[in-house]
């Protein structure tokens, strides 16, 4: 009897990581499900674990391997969400936008983010201010990171170097609000209507500017 190891064969060795693939793929189906029903016009909230499944072609059963309930599906979006927009910061830093021009530059790359995912940030325009409370929150934590890092990001760059890390912390939080407020403006712009879109865009950067003259303004009580 030899007691000799059968050699492994190739498919021995891709097996497992062919099964991780298929899982991850299952998973990004049920993902892509629920946002494609969202783009029907559907709510997250109203959506069922069975419409989901049946939308990503696979029965019930298999949507629990994956997640524990929508709460959990909707947090994945949530931190999809997020990616987004800090990968719209490490973009911004990138490009150098000159001080003179950062705030219509930033205002033109969080559009095209925001056209970039649109089902994805129709979602969060839907959920902050409804839906599950494990959402809306999961989404303050998701804008208090981005509020975070754009922070540091100023302080970095010497922006309002005589305000406080607090007060700059709460100046950063209404940029965020600001930002996530007209992503629901960009998302219903109709196509082919220039006008209206640069009007957004202008009103946009406004908003903004009124924002940070009011921090350069703003001096903490000693």
């Amino acid at each position: 009897m030899s007691l000799t190891k059968p050699a492994l064969t190739r498919s021995d060795v891709e097996a497992p990581a062919t099964r991780i693939e298929r899982k991850e793929r299952t998973r990004q189906r049920l993902i892509e499900a629920a946002l494609a029903l969202i783009g029907q016009g559907r709510g997250f909230s109203a959506l069922s674990l069975r419409e989901v499944a049946r939308e990503a072609g696979v029965v019930p059963a298999t949507f629990y391997l994956h997640f524990r309930d929508l709460d959990e599906l909707g947090l994945a979006l949530v931190e999809m969400g997020g990616v987004t927009l800090r990968r719209l910061l490490r973009e911004a830093r990138r490009d150098g936008i000159p001080p003179t021009d950062m705030l219509r530059g930033s205002v033109l790359i969080y559009k095209r983010f925001v056209e970039e995912r649109r089902l994805v940030f129709r979602f969060i325009a839907g959920e902050r201010g409804g839906g599950s409370r494990i959402i809306r929150d999961a989404i303050r934590i998701e804008e208090s990171h981005f509020a975070s890092e754009m922070a540091q990001d100023l302080r970095s760059i010497g922006t309002l170097p005589e305000l406080s890390s607090t007060t700059l912390q709460m100046i950063c939080g209404l940029v965020v609000t600001t930002m996530l407020n007209a992503a629901s403006d960009i998302l219903d712009l109709p196509p082919d209507q220039p006008t209206r879109e640069q009007e957004l865009i202008e009103n946009f950067v406004r908003q903004l500017r009124v924002v940070f003259l009011g921090a350069a303004r703003w001096r903490d009580q000693r």
